[in-house]
């Protein structure tokens, strides 16, 4: 058999090897919801969505910020359609758990870093600590950490980190809207933080222990809310696998339903007609459609007679409903 046959031969097999597996590959599912997930240390936020995705077997999923691997707790997960709405949990506030190891620093501000230095920690008293914890309550500047995954000419910071390059990083202002002590055991703080989008409760603590003189990296961090969300309505990956076998309908039983990211906006019914007419992107008018709002000006959550949610629109200033992001409606 000369060389050129073998190499046919072989090709034929492989799109064989390739057809019969897309023929028994299970088709991707139009999953549509809430995943609220507590996630465990060790593994990424995207890792965590990867194996959600696989058991559920959808088509479309996102997540909607993440959580450092060290970290754990509410990691809420976004499937088709509400995948529209991820951004408003981007950018809603987040609660967090946290214990902060007084004296010892790493290079990351966790127990993932290399220990870069060890200071002995002075006596302290629940009021003294009190005392320092009140000027990180508020509005703070915060320089974001080299180990993020913030850009810098097309690349995350930590890949410079990782090579020993420490960039320069402009200081962002966040707020704190809650900074709690639970507990003071030296070497160890227990704090509850309550914080604005794009706050580095690692740098919080980092700072915290430099206030002291000390330094400091975060021991345990466990995220406890995202806007409306809270870490008592989750589900771990340990109960998702128990159920890897399971049909398509229990497994769904884990999702919340599209609108539950929106429960903070006030709902609104519509008529058929009108609801129709939304439908299509048509603007509105309240006082012409004599529509009874519920509420005044900004954001609504949009169902129809039959109580399917349709998406979201805003209540202008001149009386005008106008079609802000909608869902699309599934056949069942």
């Amino acid at each position: 058999m000369c060389l050129m046959t073998v190499r046919h031969n072989l090709l034929q097999a492989a799109k064989r090897y390739m057809r019969e597996g897309q023929a028994h590959r299970t088709p991707r599912l139009d999953i549509d919801g809430v995943l609220l997930l507590d996630k465990p240390a060790g593994i990424s936020s995207n890792d965590a969505l990867i194996k959600a995705k696989r058991y559920f077997n959808a088509k479309k999923a996102g997540h909607t910020g993440t959580l450092d691997p060290f970290a754990t707790g509410l990691l809420p997960l976004c499937f088709g359609e509400a995948t529209k709405f991820s951004q408003d949990l981007l950018n809603a506030d987040k609660t967090y758990q946290t214990v902060v190891q007084l004296g010892v620093s790493t290079d990351t501000g966790d127990t993932e870093g290399k220990v870069i230095s060890q200071v002995r920690v002075p006596v302290l008293t629940d009021k003294a600590v009190e005392q320092v914890l009140e000027r990180f309550r508020g509005t703070i500047q915060q320089v974001p950490p080299m180990y993020s995954a913030l850009k810098r000419e097309g690349r995350p910071l930590y890949e410079y980190a990782r090579q020993g390059i420490e960039l320069d990083r402009a200081a962002r202002e966040v707020v704190i809207h809650k900074l709690e002590l639970i507990d003071w055991r030296s070497p160890y703080l227990t704090l509850s933080v309550t914080c604005s989008k794009g706050t580095y409760v690692r740098v919080l603590g980092e700072d915290i222990g430099k206030a002291i003189g000390c330094g400091a990296h975060l021991r345990m961090l466990r995220r406890t809310q995202v806007g409306v969300l809270t870490l008592e309505q989750s589900v771990g990956l340990p109960v998702l696998m128990e159920t890897s076998d399971a049909s398509q309908e229990v497994k769904n039983r884990h999702l919340k339903p599209v609108d539950w990211l929106l429960s903070d906006s006030p709902a609104l019914t519509l008529p058929d007609a009108l609801s129709g007419r939304y439908r299509h992107g048509q603007r509105l008018s309240v006082i012409k459609e004599n529509i009874p709002m519920p509420g005044g000006e900004g954001r609504y959550r949009i169902y129809d007679a039959a109580g399917t949610f349709l998406g979201t629109a805003q209540l202008r200033d001149d009386g005008v409903l106008a079609p802000e992001r909608l869902v699309a409606l599934r056949q069942s």
